[in-house]
């Protein structure tokens, strides 16, 4: 997990690490003014190690999320998780990707799909991306077929794929990470709804939006063919970068169907 200012957040997600087994927790602070309480949250996280390492300074999600990596590596865990900060596993949703993982040993990614609610608790919509790896890599081109805070992998293709690109540190460094992940191997996503992703009006999404969308233009072209998707996938990040969000929807909603 990868902390910036939001100690509430962090909080309120460990609580909902809940599994039948211990779930060590890796926490990065990213330079925060705000920094977790450690002694509070080691008494209220009970089911694993909580770890702690801090950044001197405020370098980027992807930076605090690589040191989270390459801490991981060191340690000899075969298994990582991402959960972002404010977000909510639901009872088991660990378990239940470690099951379908050891009954299906060529899958080394696999996330889930999601029910995503707005900063006061409010429903938005289900996320559920593709499942199937063929149509997931026809359909990254458009968006991130996987939704970062979800997804679990084997820490062993760290050492085909790398980690986070440090040149996407700011903003879509888990898209350009996943896109590296599917050259190389066999990723899913379960289709059952095992997370509560929160949108929230500080989220990149919101606040870096034109730079997010300059990366994924920049991602797109680092993986380009002469394709249906590619191409489709690149007109649909321009037109996002040109026009401000509401004048965007059409074009997801088109892309989405497709």
């Amino acid at each position: 997990m990868a902390h910036f200012n939001n100690p509430e957040g962090l909080e309120k997600s460990l609580r909902t690490i809940d599994e039948p087994f211990k779930v060590d927790v890796l926490v990065v602070d990213d330079g925060s003014e705000q920094r977790p309480n450690e002694e509070q949250l080691q008494k209220i996280y009970t089911n694993g190690r909580l770890i702690f390492d801090y950044l001197e300074t405020n370098l980027g999600v992807g930076v605090a999320a690589n040191r989270a990596l390459q801490l991981a590596q060191e340690m000899d865990y075969e298994l990582i998780a991402r959960l972002d900060c404010g977000d909510f596993n639901h009872k088991g949703k660990y378990q239940r990707q470690l099951e379908y993982l050891d009954n299906n040993p060529d899958v080394k990614l696999l996330g889930t799909w999601a029910r995503v609610l707005d900063d006061k608790g409010n429903f938005k919509h289900m996320l559920k991306h593709p499942c199937a790896y063929e149509q997931i890599k026809k359909k990254m081109y458009f968006n991130s077929m996987f939704l970062n805070p979800s997804v679990v992998f084997y820490t062993e293709i760290l050492k085909t794929v790398g980690n986070y690109p440090y040149k996407y540190r700011r903003a879509a460094q888990d898209y350009a990470f996943f896109f590296k992940v599917i050259r190389q191997y066999k990723a899913e996503n379960l289709p059952e709804v095992l997370i509560d992703y929160i949108i929230e009006p500080h989220s990149i999404s919101t606040t870096k939006r034109r730079l997010q969308v300059k990366n994924r233009i920049s991602i797109v072209l680092d993986n380009f063919y002469f394709g249906w998707y590619p191409v489709l996938g690149l007109f649909r990040g321009m037109l996002l970068y040109l026009f401000p969000r509401k004048a965007t929807t059409f074009i997801k909603k088109y892309t989405k169907r497709n």
